[in-house]
């Protein structure tokens, strides 16, 4: 288990989550040593609801900047167990390190795997390339 989970699971209990009931929070470390966390924030106009793992890359770029990477991050329901949203798992293959590793819980038990296989062949900044043609 990552040492991440204590925050992750700490962070979901001040979630804003009336509509889901799932209150989801996320830690991550970057390539700094620094630690990030953020909760899931709901809206009425549920498109507008914040993910947690989306609200902890914004904590960490805002603090660090844009260049930050991710080394590790660990995202916690307190209601369910689930892997990133597909939005999310962009979002931490923008930022992710090449050694990230991502933390989860499935099925009773905890799942690690490197960011690069939550998100095969992703969208980034290699795709834009092809635009330029």
């Amino acid at each position: 288990m990552s040492t991440l989970y204590p925050l992750a699971q700490s962070v979901a209990n001040r979630a804003h989550a009336p509509y889901s009931m799932a209150q989801v929070g996320c830690a991550l470390r970057t390539s700094s040593g620094a630690t990030h966390q953020g909760c899931n924030v709901e809206n009425a106009s549920l498109g507008l609801t914040l993910c947690a793992e989306r609200a902890a890359i914004a904590a960490a770029v805002a603090t660090e900047g844009p260049a930050m990477r991710i080394v590790e991050i660990a995202v916690c329901c307190l209601q369910a167990e689930f892997s990133p949203c597909g939005a999310c798992r962009q979002w931490i293959a923008e930022f992710a390190a090449p050694q990230c590793q991502v933390h989860f819980r499935q099925e009773g038990r905890w799942v690690s795997m490197p960011a690069a296989a939550l998100l095969p062949s992703g969208f980034g900044p290699h795709s834009m390339r092809n635009l330029a043609g």
